[in-house]
């Protein structure tokens, strides 16, 4: 028990389990719906193509945060219009804008060299050393998050399962696949502090296709991935204590690991159950 308990009796800890807890949160209630659509590479490019933005925040000297929301709002107009002009498909427009954010980011830093010490802890987090003002931003992410899929639920739906029936309805698929993004950057740039840009993707897929694995109605898969996302915050920072790991990466791979043991132990049961049913034939 005291192995358990022995952690969180500092105060960084406690914090860093906080400021995890609601980058989960955010990520997973999201995350659930880049899931349901099969937009895990937009996913990716979004935590990636957030890189240019907090280099040029940083230059200037302005907050890293609203450099990464520019640049993750740039990415989701630049993808709309290519697929508005063009008639190459969804995943050629995101490649594009994927590569061209990340090049420009790189760039940057290679002609910045005071912006290189501060680079790892932009790609992999510092969740150990979160501020009261990080905390704030993910708190009032999760909560906006919260709210707007509440809201959206209705338009999300109808856009993951039959985009065109929703058309001839009048619900917008287009307006609602511009909210979805919004929300998927909004998350990702919360949560970039705690986990890194280069690992906040773990976050924000992993807990919600274990959920996947185990439930199926909507409300329950973003629910069963809220408490996965927390309970590999949790167990992540054990790990990091105990083992001096690095924290954020420790926290996305554990959330990764829960999954491939899940998937695992359904396989497994499966099979048990495909036997039982031919003994009993």
């Amino acid at each position: 028990m005291d192995w358990l308990i022995e952690p969180f009796q500092y105060e960084f800890i406690l914090r860093a389990l906080l400021a995890g807890s609601l980058a989960a949160i955010a990520c997973s209630l999201i995350g659930t719906w880049v899931v349901i659509r099969g937009m895990s590479f937009m996913g990716d490019a979004l935590a990636h193509g957030v890189l240019p933005g907090i280099a040029v925040a940083f230059i200037i000297g302005i907050d890293i945060a609203i450099g990464a929301f520019v640049s993750a709002i740039v990415m989701v107009i630049g993808i709309n219009l290519v697929n508005r002009a063009s008639k190459l498909s969804t995943d050629t427009g995101i490649g594009l804008l994927f590569v061209g954010m990340l090049a420009l980011g790189v760039v940057i830093i290679s002609r910045t060299r005071s912006f290189s010490g501060d680079l790892t802890s932009f790609l992999f987090g510092s969740v150990l050393g979160v501020k009261d003002s990080d905390i704030w931003l993910q708190a009032v992410a999760a909560i906006f998050t919260l709210v707007a899929v509440i809201a959206f639920h209705r338009l999300f739906l109808a856009l993951s399962f039959n985009p065109e029936k929703a058309a001839t309805l009048g619900m917008r698929p287009r307006l609602a696949h511009i909210a979805m993004l919004t929300l998927i950057a909004i998350a990702i740039v919360a949560s970039f502090r705690t986990v890194g840009t280069l690992l906040v993707f773990g976050l924000l897929i992993a807990p919600p296709a274990t959920a996947a694995l185990l439930v199926r109605r909507v409300p329950a898969m973003m629910a069963t991935a809220c408490f996965i996302g927390v309970s590999s915050i949790f167990i992540g920072l054990l790990i990091t204590y105990h083992f001096d790991t690095a924290a954020g990466a420790t926290m996305a791979g554990t959330a990764v690991a829960i999954f491939f043991v899940v998937l695992a132990v359904r396989e497994l049961a499966l099979r048990i159950g495909r036997r039982t049913q031919l003994q009993h034939a």
